[in-house]
């Protein structure tokens, strides 16, 4: 699986994109937490198993600590709570002391913490997923299994006419949302273009479950590709790490210092 470079590497990438996107308001502190959580956050499970063998004490406790916090949902679950104490404590002390600054002054709330711990621990995954155990891991697995591999794909008017109809209704929607001449605000435009993706996707998805696993016998939905795993894959580990770290930007502060946001 990938070690720390390529975790720290994504992840303040990402953070620091954020940070340019964003003028500032995502901070150096969240892309700190949010970089830590996900370079070094669900390893604390592989370090506590990798320790516990090493001294050769305790070896069961440091394999259910692998198993329970090595893992997306768990680390968050288990440890977001605490982690957003710790980090909100930390923020206010590298801030009071000149550490690390913020365009609010202000430090991170529990609240904005326990976002990022969770988009970290998904970020890891991220990588993980796709680059663990020779290309075997379940959920990789998983992912190829909504393919359809046994032999050549057949071919199959109904998945043609259906992907055909959702994806030019995503391109003619996103068109019609974003005319020139429809006298909406960005921020409506943007709403609006998230919901029209969020639904095709939905419908997508529908299509693709109909036909691997309601039906039968099944048949494949998208030809060969494995459309559905890997919508679910970028949903989960992919969209859903960077809507937590927007969602972690305190939008009280960004309104009450509106006229302090840069050009």
């Amino acid at each position: 699986m990938p070690g720390p470079g390529p975790h720290l590497v994504y992840s303040l990438g990402v953070g620091t994109g954020l940070m340019h996107l964003s003028g500032g308001w995502f901070s150096p502190h969240h892309c700190l937490v949010y970089a830590i959580n996900s370079f070094l956050g669900p390893d604390l499970g592989s370090f506590s198993e990798w320790l516990t063998s090493s001294l050769g004490a305790g070896e069961d406790v440091g394999s259910s600590l692998m198993d329970f916090l090595h893992h997306p949902f768990y680390y968050v679950l288990i440890l977001g709570v605490p982690l957003a104490f710790f980090y909100g404590w930390l923020s206010k002390v590298a801030l009071q002391r000149g550490v690390l600054g913020t365009i609010s002054g202000m430090p991170l709330k529990r609240r904005q913490c326990l976002f990022l711990v969770a988009a970290g621990s998904f970020s890891h995954f991220f990588l993980d997923h796709l680059f663990e155990e020779n290309g075997h891991s379940p959920t990789y697995m998983w992912i190829l299994s909504t393919g359809w591999w046994q032999e050549r794909a057949p071919n199959n008017p109904d998945a043609v006419m259906v992907v055909g109809v959702l994806t030019a209704c995503l391109l003619i929607g996103f068109i019609y949302i974003n005319r020139t001449c429809s006298g909406k605000s960005l921020e409506n435009q943007t709403s609006r273009s998230v919901k029209l993706i969020v639904a095709i996707v939905l419908l997508y998805c529908l299509w693709c479950l109909s036909q691997l696993y309601w039906r039968n016998p099944p048949q494949p939905p998208v030809g060969e590709e494995a459309d559905l795993g890997v919508f679910v894959f970028l949903g989960v580990y992919f969209f859903l790490p960077h809507v937590l770290c927007i969602a972690s930007i305190d939008q009280k502060e960004h309104l009450e210092l509106g006229e302090q946001l840069p050009i």
